[in-house]
């Protein structure tokens, strides 16, 4: 395989780029699946030394500083392109870099590949205090991306976290994400099971699993509203409901004594309908106390939300329901911290196969695929 070119490092364009860094490995057909997970319309352009990088966003392959050498070699090596993610906003690469110019940029010293990111400069207010799991705030403190560079910043560095790299960003901070961050997985098909179903799935790796749902016929149903005694006489003492009723009834100018006791008793007749034949549930819960570690959570319900990559796909025209099997610590704001606490990491490193163990059985059981938190597709063989 030809060598890549040479990430121009005293080119001082590179200086006004978001950089990808990644490790040796990674090719690139894995970051265009991760980009057309995220946008749609991602395709591969030309990036040749004629191209305007002011224009297209792509730095040459040879520049001034790499000197005549660089020309002779540039047949030798792998031509580099540019990933079109967005209408204004390209991914050039994959250029190679020696170790000691990852480190004087700062890049961690397992880069082996840079990714050049070409992107309009949106910038909105400064950013509040809180949470930065992303270090986005840190490293943008004067006004954080907005619009079409938030969205691509975003899945730079989730690429990263994916891939195992880092970024660095146009005002020179380093964000090296942490992959054990991403726990939650989402298991998306075309398959609907009741809350029993699910309960008895997870239960096989999770025996202490239990339903969030209130259960069938745990609640009695409100008196009767209609105002009238046991035998049907007018004067019974009304539950606070049915004063409500009543008031409303009054209000909208149902007068007539009488037909507001129809009203009533029908109210009455469709709560207890209800009761007896509830409607099927179209979103349900199963948790997992895990007590010092937190809690594990499956939410089921349906979902208009897709990767582009899924979007088209026969099975999913009937609608798509979602397995979200998400760990919430016990301290909720370390979720959102750049740099949690020991504990928190912890309890993360013995929730997470918990995470996996409980997706890996539900999508044996439904199929479809797998999705991490920003909605990359999962193997089912690697969880």
């Amino acid at each position: 395989m030809a060598p890549l070119p040479p990430l121009p490092v005293h080119d001082p364009a590179l200086a006004d780029r978001h950089l990808l860094a990644l490790p040796d490995g990674v090719e690139p057909d894995e970051v265009e699946v991760l980009a057309s997970s995220r946008f749609r319309n991602v395709r591969w352009e030309a990036a040749s030394p004629g191209d305007a990088a002011t224009r297209t966003g792509v730095l040459p392959a040879v520049t001034a500083a790499l000197g005549i050498r660089s020309v002779g070699a540039r047949a030798n090596t792998t031509p580099v392109r540019a990933l079109r993610l967005a209408r204004l906003s390209s991914l050039a690469g994959p250029y190679g870099v020696a170790v000691e110019d990852a480190v004087a940029l700062g890049l961690p010293a397992s880069t082996r590949t840079v990714w050049v990111l070409s992107a309009p400069r949106e910038r909105g207010e400064r950013p509040w205090p809180g949470g930065d799991r992303d270090g986005l705030k840190r490293a943008f403190p004067d006004g954080l991306p907005v619009r079409e560079e938030e969205r691509v910043l975003q899945w730079l560095v989730a690429a990263a976290r994916r891939l195992g790299g880092a970024v660095r960003t146009q005002t020179g901070a380093i964000l090296t994400p942490d992959p054990d961050a991403s726990t939650d997985l989402t298991v998306l098909t075309s398959r609907w099971l009741e809350p029993d179903d699910v309960l008895r799935i997870v239960q096989r790796v999770q025996p202490r699993a239990y339903l969030s749902v209130a259960t069938p016929g745990s609640w009695a149903g409100p008196a009767s509203r209609t105002g009238r005694g046991s035998q049907g006489a007018v004067g019974g003492s009304p539950e606070a409901g049915g004063s409500g009723l009543r008031a409303a009834l009054e209000r909208y100018g149902v007068a007539d004594e009488d037909e507001r006791h129809r009203l009533m008793a029908e109210a009455d007749a469709y709560d207890e309908l209800m009761l007896a034949a509830p409607p099927p549930a179209e979103a349900f819960g199963v948790l997992v106390d895990l007590g010092v570690d937190g809690m594990l959570a499956v939410e089921v319900s349906a979902t208009e939300q897709l990767p582009p990559l899924l979007e088209g796909l026969p099975w999913v025209a009937d609608g798509v329901v979602a397995y979200r099997v998400r760990w919430e610590p016990r301290e909720i704001e370390q979720l959102e911290q750049e740099r949690p606490t020991l504990d928190h990491r912890v309890a993360r490193s013995r929730s997470a196969p918990l995470v996996c163990a409980v997706a890996r059985v539900l999508h044996a059981e439904v199929g479809g695929e797998i999705a991490d938190e920003s909605d990359f597709l999962v193997d089912p063989a690697d969880l």
